[in-house]
Protein backbone atom coordinates (compact mmCIF):
# COMPACT_ATOMS: atom_id res chain seq x y z
CA UNK A 1 0.00 0.00 0.00
CA UNK A 2 1.30 3.44 -0.96
CA UNK A 3 0.78 5.17 2.37
CA UNK A 4 0.91 8.88 1.48
CA UNK A 5 -1.81 8.81 -1.22
CA UNK A 6 -3.96 6.63 1.03
CA UNK A 7 -3.69 9.02 3.98
CA UNK A 8 -4.35 12.00 1.71
CA UNK A 9 -7.48 10.35 0.28
CA UNK A 10 -8.78 9.84 3.83
CA UNK A 11 -8.12 13.27 5.34
CA UNK A 12 -8.54 15.55 2.30
CA UNK A 13 -12.37 15.28 2.06
CA UNK A 14 -12.69 15.89 5.80
CA UNK A 15 -10.72 19.10 5.90
CA UNK A 16 -11.92 20.33 2.50
CA UNK A 17 -15.54 20.16 3.68
CA UNK A 18 -14.63 21.93 6.93
CA UNK A 19 -12.77 24.48 4.81
CA UNK A 20 -15.90 25.09 2.74
CA UNK A 21 -17.80 25.98 5.92
CA UNK A 22 -14.96 28.23 7.08
CA UNK A 23 -14.77 30.03 3.71
CA UNK A 24 -18.57 30.32 3.50
CA UNK A 25 -18.68 32.42 6.66
CA UNK A 26 -15.59 34.47 5.82
CA UNK A 27 -17.20 35.37 2.47
CA UNK A 28 -20.15 36.79 4.36
CA UNK A 29 -22.79 34.22 3.40
CA UNK A 30 -25.56 33.30 5.82
CA UNK A 31 -25.37 30.02 7.72
CA UNK A 32 -27.94 29.36 10.42
CA UNK A 33 -25.74 27.41 12.78
CA UNK A 34 -28.40 26.72 15.41
CA UNK A 35 -30.87 25.29 12.89
CA UNK A 36 -28.33 23.12 11.08
CA UNK A 37 -26.84 21.83 14.35
CA UNK A 38 -30.27 20.98 15.74
CA UNK A 39 -31.27 19.21 12.52
CA UNK A 40 -28.04 17.23 12.41
CA UNK A 41 -28.11 16.19 16.07
CA UNK A 42 -31.86 15.46 16.12
CA UNK A 43 -32.27 13.58 12.83
CA UNK A 44 -29.18 13.08 10.66
CA UNK A 45 -26.63 11.87 13.22
CA UNK A 46 -29.05 9.60 15.15
CA UNK A 47 -30.13 8.03 11.84
CA UNK A 48 -26.48 7.46 10.90
CA UNK A 49 -25.77 5.86 14.28
CA UNK A 50 -28.85 3.63 14.28
CA UNK A 51 -28.35 2.32 10.74
CA UNK A 52 -24.60 1.86 11.26
CA UNK A 53 -25.19 -0.29 14.34
CA UNK A 54 -28.12 -2.22 12.86
CA UNK A 55 -26.20 -3.07 9.69
CA UNK A 56 -22.82 -3.76 11.24
CA UNK A 57 -21.39 -7.23 10.92
CA UNK A 58 -18.97 -6.73 13.82
CA UNK A 59 -19.32 -9.60 16.33
CA UNK A 60 -21.14 -8.63 19.52
CA UNK A 61 -18.18 -9.67 21.67
CA UNK A 62 -15.87 -7.27 19.82
CA UNK A 63 -18.35 -4.42 20.17
CA UNK A 64 -18.71 -5.12 23.89
CA UNK A 65 -14.94 -5.10 24.36
CA UNK A 66 -14.67 -1.84 22.43
CA UNK A 67 -17.43 -0.26 24.52
CA UNK A 68 -15.61 -1.09 27.74
CA UNK A 69 -12.35 0.18 26.20
CA UNK A 70 -14.07 3.47 25.26
CA UNK A 71 -15.30 3.95 28.82
CA UNK A 72 -11.82 3.10 30.13
CA UNK A 73 -10.24 5.63 27.76
CA UNK A 74 -12.55 8.40 28.99
CA UNK A 75 -11.88 7.52 32.62
CA UNK A 76 -8.13 7.48 31.97
CA UNK A 77 -8.24 10.89 30.26
CA UNK A 78 -10.33 12.28 33.10
CA UNK A 79 -7.87 11.07 35.74
CA UNK A 80 -4.71 12.18 33.93
CA UNK A 81 -6.02 15.61 32.94
CA UNK A 82 -7.35 16.21 36.45
CA UNK A 83 -3.82 15.64 37.78
CA UNK A 84 -2.33 17.86 35.05
CA UNK A 85 -4.83 20.65 35.68
CA UNK A 86 -4.06 20.54 39.40
CA UNK A 87 -0.33 20.54 38.74
CA UNK A 88 -0.51 23.48 36.31
CA UNK A 89 -3.02 25.31 38.56
CA UNK A 90 -5.56 25.58 35.77
CA UNK A 91 -9.15 26.42 36.62
CA UNK A 92 -10.87 23.05 36.39
CA UNK A 93 -14.32 24.30 35.36
CA UNK A 94 -12.72 26.03 32.35
CA UNK A 95 -10.05 23.61 31.20
CA UNK A 96 -10.99 20.05 32.21
CA UNK A 97 -13.91 19.65 29.80
CA UNK A 98 -12.01 20.73 26.65
CA UNK A 99 -9.00 18.64 27.66
CA UNK A 100 -11.07 15.49 28.21
CA UNK A 101 -13.72 15.64 25.48
CA UNK A 102 -12.81 15.65 21.81
CA UNK A 103 -14.78 16.38 18.68
CA UNK A 104 -15.60 12.71 18.12
CA UNK A 105 -18.70 13.57 16.08
CA UNK A 106 -17.94 16.32 13.57
CA UNK A 107 -14.37 15.20 12.92
CA UNK A 108 -13.99 11.73 14.43
CA UNK A 109 -16.87 9.96 12.66
CA UNK A 110 -15.91 11.04 9.11
CA UNK A 111 -12.24 10.20 9.63
CA UNK A 112 -13.04 6.74 10.96
CA UNK A 113 -15.53 6.12 8.15
CA UNK A 114 -13.07 7.11 5.41
CA UNK A 115 -10.15 5.31 7.07
CA UNK A 116 -11.81 2.04 8.07
CA UNK A 117 -15.11 1.83 6.20
CA UNK A 118 -18.41 0.62 7.63
CA UNK A 119 -16.74 -1.41 10.37
CA UNK A 120 -14.82 1.68 11.50
CA UNK A 121 -18.04 3.68 11.55
CA UNK A 122 -19.66 1.07 13.79
CA UNK A 123 -16.85 1.37 16.32
CA UNK A 124 -16.70 5.16 15.98
CA UNK A 125 -20.37 5.64 16.89
CA UNK A 126 -19.78 3.63 20.08
CA UNK A 127 -16.96 5.98 21.06
CA UNK A 128 -19.07 9.02 20.11
CA UNK A 129 -21.97 7.76 22.22
CA UNK A 130 -19.64 7.23 25.18
CA UNK A 131 -18.35 10.78 24.77
CA UNK A 132 -21.92 12.09 24.59
CA UNK A 133 -22.95 10.27 27.77
CA UNK A 134 -19.93 11.56 29.67
CA UNK A 135 -20.18 15.14 28.35
CA UNK A 136 -23.94 15.46 28.95
CA UNK A 137 -23.49 14.40 32.58
CA UNK A 138 -20.00 14.71 34.03
CA UNK A 139 -18.94 17.32 31.44
CA UNK A 140 -21.78 19.66 32.37
CA UNK A 141 -21.09 19.05 36.05
CA UNK A 142 -17.45 20.14 35.56
CA UNK A 143 -18.45 23.47 34.02
CA UNK A 144 -21.71 24.25 35.80
CA UNK A 145 -21.12 22.60 39.17
CA UNK A 146 -24.34 20.64 38.80
CA UNK A 147 -25.43 17.54 36.96
CA UNK A 148 -27.77 17.28 34.00
CA UNK A 149 -28.56 13.59 34.01
CA UNK A 150 -32.10 14.17 32.73
CA UNK A 151 -30.62 15.71 29.56
CA UNK A 152 -29.21 12.33 28.58
CA UNK A 153 -32.72 10.89 28.24
CA UNK A 154 -33.70 13.75 25.92
CA UNK A 155 -30.82 13.23 23.49
CA UNK A 156 -31.71 11.41 20.23
CA UNK A 157 -28.10 10.21 19.92
CA UNK A 158 -28.47 8.20 23.13
CA UNK A 159 -31.71 6.55 22.03
CA UNK A 160 -30.33 5.87 18.55
CA UNK A 161 -27.38 4.08 20.15
CA UNK A 162 -29.56 2.05 22.53
CA UNK A 163 -32.02 0.99 19.82
CA UNK A 164 -29.22 0.32 17.35
CA UNK A 165 -27.50 -1.92 19.89
CA UNK A 166 -30.79 -3.69 20.61
CA UNK A 167 -31.46 -4.34 16.91
CA UNK A 168 -27.89 -5.57 16.47
CA UNK A 169 -28.15 -7.90 19.49
CA UNK A 170 -31.51 -9.35 18.44
CA UNK A 171 -30.70 -9.48 14.73
CA UNK A 172 -33.71 -7.31 13.90
CA UNK A 173 -34.04 -5.00 10.90
CA UNK A 174 -36.45 -2.19 10.15
CA UNK A 175 -38.66 -2.44 7.03
CA UNK A 176 -36.80 -1.68 3.82
CA UNK A 177 -38.62 1.61 3.19
CA UNK A 178 -37.75 2.84 6.70
CA UNK A 179 -34.15 1.65 6.46
CA UNK A 180 -33.72 3.49 3.15
CA UNK A 181 -35.23 6.65 4.66
CA UNK A 182 -32.96 6.53 7.71
CA UNK A 183 -30.00 5.74 5.47
CA UNK A 184 -30.66 8.86 3.38
CA UNK A 185 -30.98 10.98 6.52
CA UNK A 186 -27.74 9.50 7.86
CA UNK A 187 -25.88 10.28 4.65
CA UNK A 188 -26.48 13.98 5.31
CA UNK A 189 -24.78 13.77 8.70
CA UNK A 190 -21.11 13.70 7.62
CA UNK A 191 -21.13 16.71 5.25
CA UNK A 192 -23.39 18.68 7.61
CA UNK A 193 -21.12 18.04 10.60
CA UNK A 194 -17.93 18.93 8.73
CA UNK A 195 -19.26 22.10 7.11
CA UNK A 196 -20.76 23.16 10.45
CA UNK A 197 -17.40 22.58 12.15
CA UNK A 198 -15.77 24.98 9.69
CA UNK A 199 -18.52 27.54 10.25
CA UNK A 200 -18.21 27.30 14.04
CA UNK A 201 -14.42 27.70 14.00
CA UNK A 202 -14.68 30.68 11.61
CA UNK A 203 -16.98 32.49 14.06
CA UNK A 204 -14.78 32.00 17.11
CA UNK A 205 -12.44 34.73 18.32
CA UNK A 206 -9.78 34.61 21.03
CA UNK A 207 -6.83 36.51 22.45
CA UNK A 208 -5.21 33.49 24.13
CA UNK A 209 -3.51 31.66 21.26
CA UNK A 210 -0.18 31.08 23.03
CA UNK A 211 -1.65 29.18 25.95
CA UNK A 212 -4.12 27.45 23.62
CA UNK A 213 -1.25 26.13 21.49
CA UNK A 214 0.65 24.60 24.42
CA UNK A 215 -2.48 23.05 25.95
CA UNK A 216 -3.63 21.69 22.58
CA UNK A 217 -0.26 20.04 22.03
CA UNK A 218 -0.42 18.62 25.55
CA UNK A 219 -3.93 17.25 24.93
CA UNK A 220 -2.89 15.65 21.66
CA UNK A 221 0.18 13.96 23.13
CA UNK A 222 -1.55 12.68 26.26
CA UNK A 223 -4.59 11.41 24.36
CA UNK A 224 -2.45 9.60 21.80
CA UNK A 225 -0.49 7.79 24.52
CA UNK A 226 -3.61 6.93 26.53
CA UNK A 227 -5.56 5.82 23.46
CA UNK A 228 -2.70 3.59 22.33
CA UNK A 229 -2.25 2.14 25.83
CA UNK A 230 -5.96 1.39 26.34
CA UNK A 231 -6.23 -0.22 22.90
CA UNK A 232 -3.25 -2.45 23.75
CA UNK A 233 -4.61 -3.39 27.17
CA UNK A 234 -7.91 -4.52 25.65
CA UNK A 235 -6.18 -6.32 22.74
CA UNK A 236 -8.35 -4.62 20.13
CA UNK A 237 -8.14 -5.75 16.52
CA UNK A 238 -6.59 -3.47 13.89
CA UNK A 239 -9.76 -1.55 12.97
CA UNK A 240 -10.97 -1.10 16.56
CA UNK A 241 -7.43 -0.14 17.61
CA UNK A 242 -7.21 2.55 14.93
CA UNK A 243 -10.66 3.95 15.69
CA UNK A 244 -10.01 4.22 19.42
CA UNK A 245 -6.70 6.04 18.90
CA UNK A 246 -8.18 8.40 16.29
CA UNK A 247 -11.23 9.22 18.39
CA UNK A 248 -9.15 9.74 21.52
CA UNK A 249 -7.00 12.26 19.61
CA UNK A 250 -9.92 14.29 18.25
CA UNK A 251 -9.51 18.06 18.77
CA UNK A 252 -11.48 20.06 21.33
CA UNK A 253 -15.21 19.98 20.65
CA UNK A 254 -17.10 23.19 19.89
CA UNK A 255 -19.62 22.13 22.55
CA UNK A 256 -16.94 22.77 25.18
CA UNK A 257 -16.92 26.43 24.11
CA UNK A 258 -20.72 26.59 24.16
CA UNK A 259 -20.80 25.18 27.71
CA UNK A 260 -18.14 27.63 28.88
CA UNK A 261 -20.12 30.50 27.35
CA UNK A 262 -23.40 29.34 28.85
CA UNK A 263 -22.12 28.76 32.40
CA UNK A 264 -19.73 31.75 32.47
CA UNK A 265 -16.42 29.93 32.54
CA UNK A 266 -13.46 31.41 30.61
CA UNK A 267 -14.97 30.98 27.14
CA UNK A 268 -12.16 32.96 25.48
CA UNK A 269 -9.60 30.41 26.64
CA UNK A 270 -11.76 27.50 25.44
CA UNK A 271 -12.37 29.20 22.08
CA UNK A 272 -8.61 29.38 21.61
CA UNK A 273 -8.25 25.66 22.32
CA UNK A 274 -11.02 24.79 19.84
CA UNK A 275 -9.38 26.87 17.11
CA UNK A 276 -5.80 25.78 17.71
CA UNK A 277 -6.49 22.08 18.32
CA UNK A 278 -8.64 21.92 15.17
CA UNK A 279 -5.87 23.57 13.16
CA UNK A 280 -3.28 21.20 14.68
CA UNK A 281 -5.41 18.22 13.70
CA UNK A 282 -4.87 19.07 10.02
CA UNK A 283 -1.27 17.96 10.45
CA UNK A 284 -1.70 15.56 13.36
CA UNK A 285 -4.45 13.31 11.99
CA UNK A 286 -2.54 12.34 8.81
CA UNK A 287 0.50 11.56 10.96
CA UNK A 288 -1.57 9.43 13.36
CA UNK A 289 -3.16 7.61 10.42
CA UNK A 290 0.28 6.94 8.94
CA UNK A 291 1.32 5.36 12.24
CA UNK A 292 -1.73 3.15 12.79
CA UNK A 293 -2.53 2.08 9.20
Amino acid sequence: MNLLPTVFEIVAPVFLLAGIGFAWVKLGFEYRLQFVTRFAMTLAVPSLIFVALMKTDIPGEDLSRFTVASVAAHLAMTGVFWVIARGLRLEQRTYLSPLIFGNTGNLGLPLCLFAFGQAGLGYAVIFLSTTALFSFTFGIYLVAGKGAFGKVLREPIVWATLFGALFLWRGWETPVFLTNTLDLLGQMAVPLMLITLGVAVARLTTHRLGQAFSLSLLKLGVCFVLGWAVARVFSLDAVAFGVLVLQACAPVAVTSYLLAERFEADSDAVAGMVMVSTALSIGAMPLILAIIL
